[in-house]
């Protein structure tokens, strides 16, 4: 079955959409492969300390998108850091009140 979409060739981290955002916003991945793939996002305060996990799994290859809902959470800066294997990449986000 095709769906006419690309698989992706590497991981990869988007920026969240919307940034600065109040209080949920999506953040998009990739997964790249012929198999599953162990992947974990999670979210971060300024302090390192983990406050979210949103993603922690097996994923087959494709694009995701896992939504984060802030509400609770003092404003300010945040980090989304995407794991698989020996790939990490972080992307800042910003929570306005």
């Amino acid at each position: 079955v095709s769906t006419g979409e690309e698989l992706p060739v590497e991981f990869g981290l988007d920026q969240n959409y919307p940034n600065p955002f109040n209080p949920s916003t999506l953040i998009g991945y990739q997964v790249p492969g012929s198999g599953a793939t162990r992947v974990r996002l999670a979210v971060y305060d300024m302090l390192g300390r983990e406050v979210a996990v949103l993603v922690n799994e097996k994923k087959e290859p494709g694009h995701y998108v896992a939504t984060w809902n802030a509400n609770g959470l003092a404003g300010g800066v945040y980090f989304a850091r995407l794991t698989a294997g020996q790939f990490v990449q972080t992307r800042k986000m910003t929570l306005m009140h």
